[in-house]
């Protein structure tokens, strides 16, 4: 069962099917405890931490509405231009095949659930964990993160001790992943690394704890149990880091608005 499966019967995370994502850090934890402490020592205290979704050339020439009225006399039929915004909706309903591309596959979607904002919030939390995580090690998961994402780390990330955001904020923790690595493999047992991307922190005017990106790999022993790919232990460490651009820093209106209009992907590779 994928992690979309599982957590709308456990009334919680959005789909995670069978198609490609990532995963956060836990700085060598096997738990994945939360990646930066402080400034810079919070944001690489979350296990499993933030996101940067980029729209690519060709979802954009997909959604675009159509301009060439010689093309098609009739408009009626061309494409209209698409909201980009998660729908909500899990786009895939099957679990990950047994086989090294199916592993990657779970790894990349783990680590996108893993690095979620929805990890801040223990009812939710837990339903992640009771998704991806082999039987016998989520009670362990469970009170290990507990310890982990307390009101004391979650002041750290610029969050209320409950974990909301403060009003007038939005709050940003997303992991994207950028490539997989099988590194040992067998039917039942697979290690995967993933590089990712990640964004955590607090959109919005005289934030204290901006927005900012992070590079790092997870690595993931899953298990196949109950005919899915499970996480029996995973661990993360930096880089790598590429050389940052010239680009300007967008401002704090400009990254909440993207957060609200750019919805997170539930899945991928």
């Amino acid at each position: 069962m994928s992690l979309g499966d599982e957590r709308e019967a456990s009334g919680g995370y959005g789909g995670t099917g069978q198609t490609r994502t990532r995963l956060p850090e836990g700085g060598g934890d096997t738990y994945g405890t939360p990646r930066r402490a402080g400034r810079s020592s919070s944001r690489s205290l979350v296990t499993v931490v933030g996101v940067v979704v980029l729209l690519i050339a060709a979802i954009a020439f997909a959604n675009r509405g159509g301009d060439d009225s010689s093309s098609d006399p009739d408009p009626g039929n061309k494409p209209q231009a698409g909201a980009t915004a998660a729908s909500g909706e899990r786009p895939v309903k099957a679990g990950f095949a047994q086989d090294e591309q199916g592993a990657q596959s779970a790894a990349a979607n783990y680590a996108v659930a893993l690095g979620s904002a929805e990890m801040f919030d223990k009812a939710k939390r837990d339903a992640i964990l009771q998704a991806i995580i082999v039987p016998a090690r989520i009670s362990e998961f469970e009170a290990n993160l507990d310890k982990a994402y307390t009101p004391a780390f979650n002041a750290n990330v610029g969050l209320n001790e409950n974990g909301s955001p403060p009003n007038g904020y939005t709050f940003v923790s997303r992991t994207s992943p950028i490539g997989t690595k099988v590194t040992e493999s067998s039917e039942s047992r697979a290690t995967v690394e993933v590089w990712c991307s990640g964004l955590l922190g607090l959109a919005g005017e005289n934030s204290t704890n901006p927005v900012t990106n992070s590079w790092f790999t997870i690595t993931m022993q899953l298990e196949w149990a109950n005919g899915d790919w499970k996480i029996v232990t995973h661990s993360q460490k930096d880089g790598p880091t590429p050389v940052p651009g010239d680009e300007r820093a967008s401002t704090a209106d400009e990254m909440a608005k993207a957060v609200e209009e750019y919805g997170g992907f539930t899945y991928a590779r």
